[in-house]
């Protein structure tokens, strides 16, 4: 059982290439603009964007969540009021990208706009799987405090 749970935690550190291919394709428009002066391809970038940060937060759901991975977070879900709150910002986030990608992939009038959409839902997906790893580590801290 050891080795499946060091697998995947191995796995887990895929998140870190996507949410960097992520940040490239954020801020392609941007260096376009600038280099080029065109925006073109912003609403595509942001697609791409936004389906690499639900794959990335994916990943994330990966790891082990009887570590904390820095003092930051430590405090954070040790700490039952900020514990609560970062559940319910991760709850809210989620909620609000199937919202979004829900509603814009029913009125979209383009393809790209529906594109985006899609692109909100793989980030809901990728939130809903983070929020899961959340409240398990948010337990496991707490129930640490509690011994």
């Amino acid at each position: 059982m050891k080795n499946i749970e060091k697998t995947f935690q191995i796995i887990s550190y895929l998140q870190y290439p996507f949410l960097l291919i992520a940040l490239f394709y954020s801020f392609k428009p941007i260096y376009y603009r600038i280099a080029f002066g065109n925006m073109d391809t912003y609403l595509s970038c942001m697609n791409n964007a936004l389906m690499f940060i639900g794959i990335g937060v994916s990943f994330s759901a990966l790891q082990d969540s009887t570590k904390t991975q820095n003092n930051f977070s430590k405090r954070i879900w040790q700490n039952k009021k900020k514990g609560a709150i970062a559940l319910y910002i991760i709850t809210l986030m989620a909620v609000l990208s199937f919202i979004g990608g829900g509603v814009g992939y029913y009125f979209a009038v383009s393809s790209i706009l529906e594109e985006i959409a899609v692109g909100l839902l793989v980030l809901g997906i990728g939130l809903l799987g983070l929020l899961s790893v959340a409240i398990n580590m948010y337990k496991y801290q707490q129930s640490i405090i509690v011994k």
